[in-house]
């Protein structure tokens, strides 16, 4: 059966690729149209995402805001499909890396990097990060049930350079190359909301508190990493801007959760400069009565 959904499916994606972006965005406009007019999909949970998150805003605003947030989720997937096929040459002129040379210095120092980011704006065409930086990158990924889709979407994804671990191997990843003294620099989008039981630490995201990952502050610990930020701006529909944050170069000299903080606040400062670009389709605050009595 996962062989037959491949073979009727990946296709139909790999022609959809092919097209120039200007055709892409007249089905992405389409599929806007029917998934928010007609299949209404999660528009009551971006709504509710949105009021709590800014109380302050009016009805209205909130509307606009998620009104222009799915025309830009289904740019998304057109941008996503994209992927499959896109050039160097053209991902490197519509998603545009605005100082490298951050990450570049530390690279030369000989240092490993986390690159910690968010799910804002276009995540997906980080996979050319490896073209405009100077060390080897890896990223965390989950992997997919089918297969098949399994084996083209990881060669889609390590095609401009960038290497995949799953999830679960990341940590035993790096540990080996470390081992064996090689440098490398590790993608890690750290904004998603952990399941309470595996939670270390809450704390108040747009205040509300939630419970968030400390998994990219745990490792630049104990592997004494760079932590970068890396956020994406949307200038204009298809092309982006990058933009590198350093957040320290001296992990093991902040207190314990201070590194997850101040990713915390860079994540909240770059999302209320574009609200619309942000991943409210998930339920980012589904766990906010769930605080344990220490982090009250």
């Amino acid at each position: 059966m996962q062989f037959i959904v491949f073979a009727i499916t990946y296709p139909i994606i790999w022609v959809l690729s092919k097209l120039p972006m200007r055709i892409l965005y007249i089905k992405s406009d389409f599929f806007f149209f029917l998934i928010y007019y007609v299949i209404g999909y999660r528009k009551s949970v971006v709504l509710e995402n949105l009021q709590l998150a800014f109380p302050e805003k009016t009805e209205q605003e909130l509307l606009k805001i998620r009104k222009k947030f799915f025309k830009h989720l289904m740019d998304l997937m057109m941008e996503s499909v994209k992927a499959f096929s896109i050039s160097e040459k053209e991902i490197l002129k519509r998603y545009r890396y605005k100082n490298p040379e951050l990450v570049n210095k530390f690279a030369k120092q000989g240092r490993d990097i986390a690159l910690v980011g968010a799910h804002q704006a276009n995540w997906e065409w980080s996979t050319s990060l490896a073209k405009v930086i100077d060390i080897d990158v890896y990223g965390a990924y989950t992997k997919l049930n089918n297969k098949y889709f399994e084996k083209y979407v990881r060669s889609s994804r390590e095609k401009f350079g960038v290497r995949g671990y799953k999830t679960s191997e990341m940590v035993k990843g790096m540990q080996k190359r470390f081992s064996e003294d090689k440098r490398g620099a590790y993608i890690l989008l750290s904004d998603q909301s952990p399941q309470p039981h595996k939670t270390y630490y809450w704390r108040e995201f747009f205040n509300i508190k939630v419970p968030v990952h400390t998994g990219a502050e745990m490792l630049s610990k104990r592997f004494d990493l760079v932590v970068i930020n890396y956020v994406a701006k949307k200038v204009k529909r298809g092309y982006y801007e990058i933009e590198f944050q350093l957040i320290t170069e001296t992990p093991k000299d902040f207190e314990d959760y201070k590194i997850t903080d101040l990713y915390t606040e860079l994540t909240e400062k770059n999302i209320l400069a574009q609200p619309e670009y942000y991943l409210w389709s998930h339920k980012r605050f589904k766990h906010r009565g769930k605080v344990p009595a220490e982090f009250q």
